[in-house]
């Protein structure tokens, strides 16, 4: 089947986050009290593409084995509905998710860079890799981006989920009028792992 028709099926759009909406860099910085303040770089390509995958009413959302203020702040400015956090096996939050959409693998696509990544991406629809990912995680994705992670490699595969489901067309006349349609959906739902009952 050709990524084109695999991403006609997609109604969920969910990724990890180091190494696939940041370069997979980490910098520690003082913060106001004695401790350090961990900060994570976004790239903008990114986020425009993830807001369009919901103003078009695309969910989309993160799992990551880390725990971060910055990515829950950022998920939140990009309308996502799901991050959860701290979960270095994904497969449990990816049960929770679908159980909770009633949703089927064949409509979730799935980005992830790193081998904890594998499971997911085998039970996606559509299993996405950045260029920069690792070799055993190409070898399972079906669409290998052109770009690193954190410097565009999301935005493609957004890209090819609203071009394969007709949707360019609709976006270049927002573009023209610069009016966009609304973000239509609950609270994003949160789940640290930390904050669970015996974090699990």
């Amino acid at each position: 089947m050709k990524n084109s028709e695999r991403a006609k099926k997609i109604k969920l759009f969910l990724m990890d986050v180091d190494g696939v909406l940041t370069d997979g860099k980490m910098y520690y910085l003082p913060g106001r009290g004695k401790g350090l303040v961990e900060v994570k770089a976004f790239h903008s390509l990114d986020g425009i593409g993830l807001r369009l995958l919901n103003q078009f009413g695309i969910a989309t959302g993160v799992i990551t084995g880390r725990e971060s203020p910055g990515t829950e702040e950022r998920a939140k400015g990009l309308g996502m509905s799901y991050a959860y956090q701290g979960f270095l096996s994904k497969l449990e939050p990816l049960r929770r998710i679908l159980e909770a959409t009633g949703l089927k693998p064949e409509n979730l696509a799935y980005m992830g860079d790193d081998l904890t990544d594998i499971p997911v991406l085998k039970k996606a629809g559509l299993a996405c890799a950045p260029a920069n990912a690792l070799p055993e995680v190409k070898k399972v994705a079906q669409f290998i981006t052109t770009k690193d992670g954190g410097a565009g490699a999301v935005r493609e595969a957004c890209d090819l989920i609203l071009k394969s489901q007709g949707r360019w067309g609709e976006i270049m006349d927002c573009v023209e009028t610069a009016h966009w349609p609304p973000i239509k959906k609950k609270p994003m739902k949160i789940v640290r792992k930390s904050a669970l009952k015996g974090g699990s």
